[in-house]
């Protein structure tokens, strides 16, 4: 049995990996040290699952298309004085077999048994797969 927990989360204004690569790649979007990096509202209570080998997979235009791994939670806070958490990944992505994800607010946590697999390193070179129909092949469960 898996020790540890994933977040899925959608990557909101993106319509590719290549997007949400080009997005992690502006400096407002790193930490202080270049990591890619995702603040949102809430603390994970589940932090120590996470950090022990969890990944953030990313939803993008209702499917769940690829993931980071986690390497750390910073603290930050805001010009309004609240206290929000950076996910911090590695800036390596692994593209996974899409799957279908309703929308939600926020994120959520992902069991390990449940996380999508991982695609070969190979598929990556693979010219990508319009958003429509890699939604309508994840929908039939053909991906």
């Amino acid at each position: 049995m898996d020790n540890y927990v994933n977040i899925v989360k959608l990557s909101v204004g993106t319509e590719t990996v290549e997007g949400l690569q080009a997005w992690q790649a502006q400096k407002r979007a790193q930490t202080a040290d270049g990591l890619p990096r995702h603040v949102t509202r809430m603390w994970p209570k589940r932090e120590a699952e996470i950090l022990a080998g969890g990944s953030i997979y990313w939803v993008i235009k209702g499917v769940i298309l690829c993931r980071q791994k986690i390497l750390r939670l910073d603290e930050v806070i805001g010009q309004d004085g609240i206290r929000r958490c950076a996910i911090v990944s590695e800036p390596e992505m692994t593209r996974v077999a899409a799957t279908l994800k309703r929308p939600f607010q926020g994120w959520r946590y992902l069991q390990a048994a449940d996380a999508p697999i991982d695609l070969a390193p190979g598929r990556a070179a693979e010219d990508a797969i319009p958003p429509q129909l890699n939604a309508a092949l994840a929908e039939i469960g053909v991906l």
